[in-house]
């Protein structure tokens, strides 16, 4: 059976083939640094089983001139880079790897909060010229205020763990109550909109999908509180990034924002944007928007990292290896 691991590091690849073998995998595998996309797909067209990362894009394209695939295996959470839909139309196993980072990405909410709450950015950036003034640098406590999670899936659940520990009042919105997080930390279910309107703090947690693509847009943002503070790490679509830049300008949420994802994260950096010839208007666009955000001092932007910690990526590896265990083991028909 033929194998291909893209988007794989050198220290990925080391750790992958030890897994594999541990595994006993002795299939015709493929390594490679490259994304999976339409000017290389042609070197990959027997492949049955691939691995990828967010930045191969798996459209209709890419499956047809694939016929042998049998399996895609997304080393993430989130698989909106994928044509799941038509993959199950071709009888294509799609699997990812949802329970990775679930305290890693709540620690770097926190972190992120705590960053806000605390004006580190312009902190250190003062410090950093040589200006050792408190001026304009208070900041607030977090016992006592009131967060709002909104979802309560494994990330937002480690979430309300941790803001429990830090004394915090815990609204939560999702079409899901979780019994669990009610007794151990005293979380509330409200709806989204009371959610807004109470909560110091709001973090996002949710899937991307269709139904929550702009799920705090232009409209509800103007119900959170003037001082509140919004965190997204989640997907960048979930919150309109319109609805953040006209909220900043208008003075609200003077709290801070913090974003390790955004909806023009491809052309978010600006040397990325000085490498491309051409930019389609509305890209450009919400680039320009990115760095107005990006300049703020009560503004964080962070490269996608909220995982990224080398505990999470190797289970990410190591769960990986084992789905391909178990699909081999359970689907023997495909070797």
């Amino acid at each position: 059976m033929k194998i291909a691991f893209f988007e794989v590091e050198d220290w990925e690849k080391i750790h992958l083939e030890r897994k594999l073998k541990e595994y006993n995998i002795n299939e015709e595998i493929t390594f490679t640094k490259e994304e999976l996309d339409e000017n290389n797909v042609e070197k990959y067209k027997n492949c049955e089983i691939i691995s990828i990362f967010i930045y191969s894009k798996i459209t209709k394209n890419i499956i047809d001139k694939m016929p042998n695939l049998k399996l895609i295996i997304t080393r993430s959470s989130g698989y909106d880079h994928i044509d799941v839909e038509y993959a199950k139309q071709k009888g294509i196993i799609v699997a990812n790897i949802p329970g990775y980072g679930n305290n890693t990405v709540a620690e770097y909410t926190f972190g992120l909060i705590i960053a806000l709450a605390r004006k580190l950015k312009p902190t250190i950036l003062r410090v950093e010229n040589g200006d050792f003034s408190r001026q304009g640098l208070m900041g607030i406590d977090l016992m006592g205020k009131t967060i709002g999670i909104i979802g309560t899936g494994r990330i937002g659940g480690y979430v309300a763990r941790i803001a429990y520990g830090f004394g915090m009042k815990i609204l939560a919105y999702d079409r899901t109550k979780k019994q669990e997080l009610i007794d151990k930390y005293n979380v509330e279910y409200v709806g989204l909109e009371d959610l807004l309107m109470k909560s110091d703090i709001v973090t996002v947690h949710m899937p991307y999908t269709k139904s929550t693509r702009y799920l705090i847009n232009r409209f509800n943002i103007k119900l959170m509180k003037m001082d509140a503070m919004l965190i997204n790490t989640s997907r960048g679509a979930v919150v309109e990034l319109e609805a953040i830049i006209e909220a900043l300008k208008e003075g609200r949420l003077a709290g801070g924002v913090a974003l390790d994802t955004l909806e023009a994260e491809e052309t978010a950096i600006e040397e990325e944007l000085l490498k491309k010839e051409e930019i389609p208007a509305l890209k450009l666009k919400k680039a320009m928007e990115s760095f107005y955000v990006l300049h703020e001092e009560n503004v964080i932007l962070t490269p996608h990292c909220a995982y990224y910690t080398k505990d999470a990526l190797e289970r990410i590896l190591d769960l990986t290896v084992e789905n391909i265990d178990k699909f081999l083991k359970y689907y023997p028909q495909c070797n």
